[in-house]
């Protein structure tokens, strides 16, 4: 990454907080000094930045800077944590202390000589947002919301938001690794409200990811307020939601949040390990149809979810985690991939310093079948097409789940005809990927949208995934 030079990198070599090898040797031996098996310092940098217009004029912007230190101790299942956000030497000295005291009694603990690795590329830019002018920025908000405004006259509202950031961090480890990232993020969004006869209805659109402003020549701010006010302006239309057991087509891309819910999650190591998740000791067994292949992958250049390394300092690469139905392996940190006598997969993330790390998603995919999208949709008698979706539950120990649909139609005779509104699914995560009957080859990724939460945590995260018939999701509707 070429590095900004408004908010260049403190804890590089020639940054404002150079992290040598000599001060994480001190702390690292602090940590350990207990008695503890392992320890890992995570220094962490993020710039980030806000701005929303709304009903004609910038309604806010913001800027902010953190930074701070976290420290780990390990001994067996027991973590000892501290952290700081004062990076001198005594408020560092204090944390590795504290975080040491997991372990009781001393030990004589040999100097750490961590040596630096090379991290993969997958997000290289050559400028970031926060180096933009605001006023670009700004104009790309104006953009949006006079396009939307202009698209229909019923169009009552607007709502433009663009958030940034770049984060670095800094983890150095007593098994002598240390790895340096730089990570950029951004994302857009726009919001539509339209009214007609008293009636009102809203659609969005947005996207983002590590990736430049020039995101916007592919995707236009134009081309999302028109996304965003064709959506509200179709659900003027909706009719009731019908409700039963019904054949299931679940649109490309953004439905794969539906399996990073219901079945992602249940696939993280810490569930299975404590033997909390419904996939607890189903390795080797048949979890899903055999079309079915799932994957949780860092790697996609650009991507929100993509990392090149994860919060541990491990790299990332592309997990198989279901293959044709079986399950083959969990996400995990270092600290389930002791426990199983494994490798940690990368998946160790961490919503800030002062958060211990965790097994948790990157990119998770259901890999595509050979089936042409529009006939599996003329295969559906009357179903439902399932688009977009808004929030939903899960319950991690069983997979069951209650997803709402934000947009959505009525299948009748293999087309999608009148949309709907008031649409629930209702199913079990690990059952749905039994009832898998057909996967089209059109894979799509989320654009940069979804950020995941887990034990009041918060990632960026990708999902995607084909269009997938599902034989039966039972649906909760008002109309019978």
């Amino acid at each position: 990454m070429t590095e900004s030079s408004l908010y260049s990198a403190p804890f590089a070599p020639g940054g404002a907080i150079p992290i040598d090898d000599e001060l994480a040797g001190k702390l690292l031996t602090l940590a350990l000094s207990k008695g503890a098996a392992y320890a890992d310092l995570f220094f962490e940098y993020r710039a980030a930045g806000g701005m929303v217009f709304d009903e004609g004029i910038l309604k806010s912007a913001s800027r902010g800077v953190s930074m701070g230190l976290g420290v780990r101790a390990q001994r067996g299942d027991a973590t000892g944590y501290a952290y700081t956000e004062e990076l001198t030497w005594e408020a560092m000295q204090r944390a590795a202390t504290t975080a040491a005291q997991i372990a009781t009694g001393g030990k004589t603990v040999d100097p750490v000589r961590a040596v630096s690795r090379e991290v993969p590329h997958r997000y290289d830019l050559p400028r970031v947002t926060l180096d933009e002018p605001g006023m670009d920025k700004r104009r790309i908000l104006e953009r949006a919301a006079a396009r939307a405004h202009a698209y229909d006259a019923r169009v009552v509202k607007v709502e433009a938001s663009f958030a940034e950031e770049i984060r670095e961090i800094l983890v150095v480890t007593s098994e002598g690794k240390r790895a340096r990232d730089v990570q950029p993020l951004m994302r857009f969004g726009v919001r539509v409200i339209v009214e007609r006869d008293g009636k009102r209805q809203e659609g969005s659109s947005g996207g983002g990811g590590r990736t430049t402003i020039g995101y916007f020549d592919g995707k236009t701010p134009e081309w999302h307020a028109e996304q965003a006010a064709s959506h509200a302006l179709r659900m003027l239309d909706a009719v009731e939601a019908p409700a039963g057991q019904m054949e299931v087509v679940l649109a490309p891309g953004d439905s794969g949040i539906l399996l990073h819910e219901a079945v992602g999650h249940g696939l993280e190591a810490d569930f299975n390990r404590k033997g909390t998740s419904n996939y607890s000791g189903q390795i080797g067994h048949m979890v899903a149809s055999e079309l079915c292949t799932v994957v949780d992958d860092a790697t996609l250049v650009q991507s929100r979810g993509a990392v090149n390394v994860d919060d541990e300092g491990n790299e990332p690469g592309s997990s198989v985690l279901i293959e044709a139905g079986k399950l083959v392996g969990y996400m995990h940190d270092r600290h389930s991939a002791n426990h199983y006598g494994l490798r940690p997969t990368g998946n160790g993330r961490r919503e800030s310093f002062a958060c211990v790390p965790m097994p948790r998603m990157t990119n998770t995919l259901l890999v595509g079948g050979d089936s042409d999208p529009e006939e599996i949709v003329r295969s559906v008698k009357r179903g439902v097409f399932a688009k977009k979706f808004g929030g939903g539950q899960v319950d991690i120990a069983n997979g069951d789940f209650v997803f709402s649909l934000t947009e959505s139609y009525l299948v009748e005779d293999g087309k999608i005809t009148a949309p709907l509104k008031g649409v629930n699914l209702i199913g079990n995560g690990p059952d749905v990927l039994r009832k898998v009957t057909m996967l089209g080859h059109d894979v799509a990724v989320s654009d940069g949208i979804w950020t995941c939460g887990k034990d009041g945590q918060s990632v960026p995260v990708g999902v995607g995934c084909p269009t997938i018939k599902i034989s039966s999701i039972t649906v909760g509707g008002t109309k019978v």
